[in-house]
């Protein structure tokens, strides 16, 4: 065995540093035999980058030269290290579950086997306030922090946990959580302006003066993530919305310090990890700016929640999946709570399968995966670094642009806001519809043969306002009406998949078509001969070799057969017969409404 010296010298001494010219020139000799067409390293460097939201691009290289602002220390400002100089090293993050009805025993056997505080909905939205005490019968309220959210109830929703805390002897000083109260972010969700921030700043200071470990007000930026908008946006809402609270409560004689001691910030967690964990230190650098301005501390308390839009209805084992990648960015991007939504959550009332997997989601990463152990682990990475860099200035932007139009309230009830948002949705709708943004089990891997989970129904939450979108609703749709036609005929609508020539050939196609039409809840049927498959439409799959040479005759034998319409997997070309083409980054939504249509299928 040879044994190299201990001098200290690197092993890459000998050989020359590469440089990013010569990284590129390589990118484009590959591009080049894969046959796309670049004409210097720096086309092909584009054409390897990633667009998001909010202009930015993901270049798929990062070095030591894309410098971003010095991220400070952990616990000091800027704070985009963590709000705590130990980070969640001590114990991890605040296990968070979140509880819209009184269930049996859920929300003590949530306490024992994991949870560390209890985000309760409350009122017209969940709970009534009145079943309060016999929802917190067995808690230790010295111990388990709560957090409520009562929307427009919350006066009396405070006042009820406030009496629990009195009638079971707990000290002022030793109740922990918050109230809840957020005024703009239920008139996001409802378009209610007659919520206002008057018994807000009331229960704000009786917090300041008898419950110093509880806040009074959530700055809830979900609503407008909810409503599709960009990770910018919704960092942008939450500025605004946090100014504006600052500026009621101290117009109501509190000082700028103990105003902003009174805010949680929540927000969303996404399965795009790198963005969430980028999102979360900018809102971190992005109030501490703001706080430097007002002359407050600058930290930023952050309550983290994994995104009600990515889950879906079919399939929803693999939200478990989503949530664990969303949990595991918040607790890298340095969020103090974290609620994991039960992979069930968009079918209905949780239960307690799916409530126990969600709390075991953060106590795996913590416990097990040791994530909590090192503060701000992706601190460091030119990537996120830049990342966090760019989405601080795209969420500053848009904040700005909100004071412009008059602050939050203003934009909310302009409608500027709205549009803004449904701009936002409308581009990454049609990413979805193409499939360039990808829903595992609903627009791709779909199952036909699933059995639908079914859960009893939850409180139906608050509407009026903003909408609520989901990845999958265009791909739900397509399914539901296919189910409806199989309740009413026995079957599902159908196609015929014509696979020309040997395996080699037609695999791929074949799989891609029926990948494709199933996200629409279309059966495709691959054996046999088309007349015996029930179907009225086609489609061919092979390659473009053979379709030069049989794709017209197979299309006009097809026709004499009965097909209706002719499909052929590929990129567009002329081939007489053929009636419409599918492939890699067509509209997938359009063509499944238009085939469905024409089957009858309602």
């Amino acid at each position: 065995m040879t044994v190299l010296p201990d001098d200290g010298l690197s092993l890459a001494a000998e050989f020359p540093d590469a440089t990013h010219e010569q990284w590129q020139r390589l990118v484009q000799g590959v591009l080049r035999k894969s046959g796309k067409e670049v004409s210097d390293g720096s086309t092909a460097e584009a054409a390897l980058s990633t667009t998001l939201e909010d202009g930015l691009r993901a270049r798929p290289l990062y070095t030591a030269d894309d410098s971003a602002p010095e991220p400070g220390l952990p616990g000091f400002a800027p704070f985009v290290r963590g709000g705590r100089p130990e980070g969640s090293t001590l114990g991890g993050w605040d296990v968070r579950q979140r509880h819209t009805a009184e269930g049996d025993g859920a929300v003590l056997a949530d306490l024992e086997n994991g949870v560390s505080s209890l985000w309760l909905v409350l009122g017209e939205q969940g709970i009534p306030v009145s079943s309060l005490g016999r929802v917190l019968d067995g808690v230790y309220l010295d111990l388990a922090p709560v957090v409520l959210d009562a929307g427009r109830e919350v006066g009396s929703a405070a006042a009820e946990l406030l009496r629990l805390y009195g009638e079971r002897g707990i000290a002022g000083e030793k109740a922990r959580g918050n109230l809840g109260a957020d005024p703009l972010g239920y008139e996001a969700r409802t378009g209610d302006e007659g919520f206002g921030f008057a018994p807000v700043a009331a229960l704000a200071r009786r917090c300041v003066e008898e419950y110093p470990g509880l806040r009074a007000m959530t700055v809830d930026a979900l609503p407008y993530h909810e409503a599709g908008g960009s990770a910018g946006q919704e960092l942008g809402c939450s500025l605004a919305t946090g100014v504006a609270c600052l500026r009621e409560l101290t117009e109501t004689g509190l000082s700028v310090e103990q105003a902003a001691a009174q805010l949680e910030f929540r927000y969303a967690a996404t399965a795009d990890q790198f963005l969430t964990v980028a999102k979360l230190r900018a809102a971190r650098r992005l109030w501490a700016r703001v706080a430097e301005v007002c002359g407050a501390p600058g930290g930023q308390v952050q309550h983290a929640v994994t995104s009600p839009v990515m889950m879906s209805r079919r399939d929803p084992w693999v939200n478990m999946l989503r949530t664990t990648v969303a949990t595991l960015a918040a607790g890298v991007g340095g969020a103090d709570a974290v609620t994991v939504l039960p992979f069930d959550h968009a079918l209905g009332l949780s239960d307690a399968f799916a409530r126990r997997i969600a709390r075991n989601t953060s106590t795996i990463l913590v416990e097990e995966s040791h994530l909590s152990r090192v503060i701000d682990p992706a601190g460091g990475s030119w990537y996120v670094e830049r990342l966090t860099d760019e989405l601080a200035h795209a969420g500053w932007e848009f904040f700005q642009h909100i004071e412009q139009l008059g602050g939050q309230a203003a934009a909310l009830r302009s409608g500027r806001l709205r549009e803004e948002l449904a701009e936002t949705w409308a581009t990454r709708s049609a990413n979805l519809a193409r499939r360039r943004e990808p829903v595992t089990g609903v627009s791709e891997f779909p199952n036909l043969a699933e059995a639908l989970v079914e859960r009893h129904p939850a409180p139906v939450p608050p509407s009026g306002g903003l909408p609520r979108v989901r990845r999958d609703e265009a791909f739900e749709a397509l399914r539901a009406r296919s189910d409806a036609h199989l309740a009413a005929t026995g079957a599902r609508p159908r196609i015929f998949l014509a696979a020309l020539g040997p395996a080699a050939a037609h695999t791929a196609r074949l799989g891609f078509a029926s990948n494709l039409f199933q996200a629409g809840g279309i059966e495709p049927v691959t054996e046999g001969p088309f007349e015996e498959s029930g179907a009225t439409e086609v489609c061919l799959c092979s390659s473009d070799a053979l379709y030069g040479e049989q794709a017209a005759e197979i299309a006009a034998g097809l026709r004499a057969s009965g097909a209706t319409q002719v499909f052929l997997a590929g990129r567009p070309g002329e081939y007489p017969g053929v009636d419409a083409y599918v492939f890699a980054g067509c509209d997938a939504v359009a063509v499944l409404t238009a085939t469905l249509d024409r089957m009858g299928v309602s």
